[in-house]
């Protein structure tokens, strides 16, 4: 009995050291995104039920949406298991959206060889500028006058993640008059510089450095404080399931830039030429992907409008040649609208300009074999119907006085003349009226 109640006492004692025993790894490579977002928020979520020692993010990212990193901001600040962000492999960065997540992390680390910054959210100024903005007070203090309300959301938008960066230095104790910088000025700063200005709290070669190097360590945590013990952790790489997958595939803006164009093309495919339905299913499922994705994305109204106008344009140039001018248009505004899709300063979330390129000229191409073919089609002679009946030769099979039975094109027809025509004699249509032929004796066509 006391070897069972010693068993019972080892067990109950020992569970808390198990479910320590491990530390949950993300990885977050590339632009920050719906896809991605979804991902950490879930993972998150679910770790506190699962309460791993800690979360650990490796992170290369150039960036992201504003909205996507605010939502995996606010899941880390609500964790109530720490949050580890660790910038690796050397050559990897925390640009932009990456820099307001590692200032989120309980614990911010960057391998040597990595970088950090250049956060400001929206280009401020024209493109290729590189002042900083000036506000109100500094022109007022120049004797100058404030600049016009054309750019009140510019400076909305850099006050408000200013003061939002600052916020959570302020929260973890890191440096926040550099966070300030790294918004209005894009600042950057590399691993060792980052360490030096109390921006990172470690500086590791790779995942082991840094489980050693937090081993022990403390950290205000919710009103309280957690020390890390990381000694014999294992690692529980967690991936995203394939829902996240499909979203952060379709989220990217060349895939839904695509699907929205095979989308529209197999429709339009499919009203000019019915045939078993496959352009019509293809583009109809393109195109609700497409929707799916841009309603996740910061699509521009103006942009969008402009491709489909441009679509527009280019099929009217196709059923009605306008000697280019309606194509030309076209182009023009299907090219304009695809730069403008996507209403953020964000390369990562534009579509490339390889794509815009090889779809403008698909599209150029597509009008110039279209318009030719009408233009053919329009000056090749009718081959059916009663116009194609003019000009024929037939033979006439009864005497015609002024009626009578011709044969042309093989088939029999009521004919009509004017002058009397012989049985047997060679006749040419003149005119259709309804299915009577009116017809002349074919020696008097040639003269």
């Amino acid at each position: 009995m006391n070897w069972r109640g010693l068993l019972l006492l080892l067990l109950l004692l020992g569970t808390p050291v198990l479910a320590q025993e491990r530390y949950w790894q993300l990885d977050i490579k590339g632009a920050i995104g719906p896809g991605t977002s979804d991902f950490i928020v879930t993972e998150l979520t679910q770790a506190q039920l699962d309460n791993p020692a800690f979360v650990l993010f490796t992170m290369d990212t150039p960036g992201g949406l504003y909205s996507a990193t605010r939502d995996i901001i606010s899941a880390m600040l609500e964790s109530r298991v720490p949050v580890v962000v660790y910038v690796s492999p050397g050559g990897a960065r925390a640009a932009s959206a990456g820099t307001y997540i590692l200032y989120a992390s309980h614990v911010a680390a960057m391998a040597p060889g990595t970088h950090l910054g250049a956060a400001t959210p929206v280009q401020i100024g024209p493109p290729g500028s590189t002042e900083r903005p000036r506000d109100q007070a500094e022109e007022e203090q120049e004797g100058e006058q404030p600049a016009p309300d054309a750019g009140a959301m510019e400076r909305k938008t850099l006050n408000d993640a200013v003061a939002y960066i600052k916020s959570l230095a302020q929260l973890r104790g890191r440096n926040a008059e550099w966070a300030e910088q790294a918004v209005r000025d894009a600042a950057t700063l590399t691993a060792p510089e980052a360490l030096e200005q109390q921006v990172i709290e470690l500086m590791a070669a790779d995942i082991p450095a840094l489980l050693q190097a937090l081993d022990g360590r403390e950290i205000t945590f919710h009103d309280g404080s957690y020390t890390f013990a990381t000694g014999g952790l294992l690692a529980e790489q967690r991936q995203p399931d394939w829902r996240q997958r499909f979203i952060m595939i379709i989220t990217n803006p060349n895939i839904a830039y695509l699907l929205m164009l095979v989308g529209m093309y197999g429709i339009l495919l499919e009203f000019y030429s019915p045939g078993f339905g496959v352009a019509g299913v293809t583009g109809a499922i393109c195109l609700l992907l497409a929707l799916l994705a841009l309603q996740m994305l910061p699509v521009s109204t103006a942009g969008l409008a402009l491709i489909l106008l441009g679509v527009v344009l280019m099929i009217a140039e196709a059923l009605a040649p306008s000697f280019g001018i309606l194509g030309g248009g076209g182009l023009v505004a299907f090219a304009i609208g695809s730069v403008l899709l996507f209403d953020t300063p964000d390369q990562a979330f534009r579509v490339a300009w390889p794509f815009v390129g090889a779809f403008t000229l698909f599209s150029l191409s597509l009008i110039l074999v279209v318009v030719r073919m009408i233009v053919k089609q329009r000056r090749r002679a009718p081959v059916s119907g009663s116009i194609a009946m003019v000009g024929e030769r037939g033979i006439a099979l009864t005497d015609i006085d002024p009626a009578g039975t011709v044969l042309v094109q093989g088939e029999r027809w009521q004919a009509r003349s004017p002058q009397p025509i012989a049985a047997n004699r060679l006749v040419v249509v003149v005119s259709v009226n309804d299915l009577t032929l009116n017809v002349a004796p074919a020696e008097e066509s040639k003269s």
